[in-house]
């Protein structure tokens, strides 16, 4: 028995009718990832990827002070609280213990000291002064060569950070492949960096798509070859047209300017995170029955 909130989540994530998510899901007993398969294959949803449902509050920031660089993720209940400076003050702590410390995961960096206590006992401290469960969810500690330069780019107040490492050319470029970054939503920087699994199942959905279509499969396999090139432009940082200038990719744009791109690191805050759904005439009726 399918139930209508996994017929609702599947919709939402492909924007397909109710009926044909009953179909998927039936047909993948009730595999949300294996009928958003089944209904690109069926040419019904194209999404390339589940959607993320953004949900956590919060805020993405950056620190960079000579060849080092953090950008790191903090989490709020509310947008309100991400904005109090209590929890901006909070979230420049952590970037400044960080940065001077050699954490490299987020159990390590929990336990590095501040003025007030470990980061654990702050983020605590912080949550009973803010009233609103605050959480460290991840960071990146960066450290670039003398020959590069780092790219830092805040998007609306902090709802997205992009953090580059570019050789060989200027800041401004740097800063340029990050404002791309955070407008076009990379998963990896080049083709090379996305893992062959994940290239096999879209070809093999492709596949299965393109004969859907009724193309021989033989030329069913020709046409994937051109659409998994324009797979790469949607996820790769390189292949993507660059948004100032869409004759070129980002790659022919850094390689224009003497540069070559190292790294990338794009954090959305509450990326991934099941936002919970709440009814607010539910809510309060609720109150008034109370």
């Amino acid at each position: 028995m399918i139930s209508a909130s996994l017929v609702k989540e599947l919709r939402e994530k492909t924007g397909a009718g109710m009926l044909d998510c009953k179909k998927a899901l039936e047909a993948n007993n009730g595999n949300i990832e294996a009928s958003i398969d089944w209904l690109r294959e069926k040419g019904i949803s194209k999404a390339a990827k589940k959607a993320d449902r953004i949900a956590a509050e919060g805020t993405a920031a950056i620190l960079i002070e000579g060849n080092d660089a953090v950008i790191l993720e903090v989490n709020s209940e509310t947008d309100f609280v991400a904005k109090n400076e209590k929890f901006q003050t909070l979230v420049q702590t952590l970037l400044k213990a960080i940065i001077k410390s050699e954490a490299k995961t987020l159990e390590e960096a929990m336990t590095l000291p501040t003025s007030e206590g470990t980061i654990e006992e702050l983020i605590t401290q912080a949550t009973a002064t803010i009233g609103e469960k605050l959480s460290f969810r991840r960071f990146d500690k960066v450290t670039k060569m003398d020959s590069e330069v780092f790219g830092e780019y805040i998007h609306m107040g902090g709802k997205i950070a992009v953090l580059t490492v570019i050789d060989g050319t200027s800041e401004d470029v740097a800063k340029d492949v990050a404002m791309h970054a955070a407008a076009m939503r990379p998963n990896y920087v080049k083709i090379v960096d996305v893992p062959a699994e994940e290239v096999e199942k879209e070809k093999a959905v492709l596949t299965e798509q393109a004969m859907n279509e009724g193309k021989p499969k033989e030329i069913a396999e020709k046409m994937v070859q051109g659409r998994i090139q324009k797979f790469y432009k949607e996820i790769c940082l390189e292949e993507q047209p660059f948004v100032k200038d869409g004759d070129v990719n980002v790659k022919t744009y850094v390689k224009n300017h003497g540069g070559e791109i190292k790294a990338m690191y794009r954090y959305e805050v509450g990326e991934g995170i099941e936002k919970r759904e709440e009814n607010f005439a539910e809510e309060v009726a609720k109150q008034m029955n109370m």
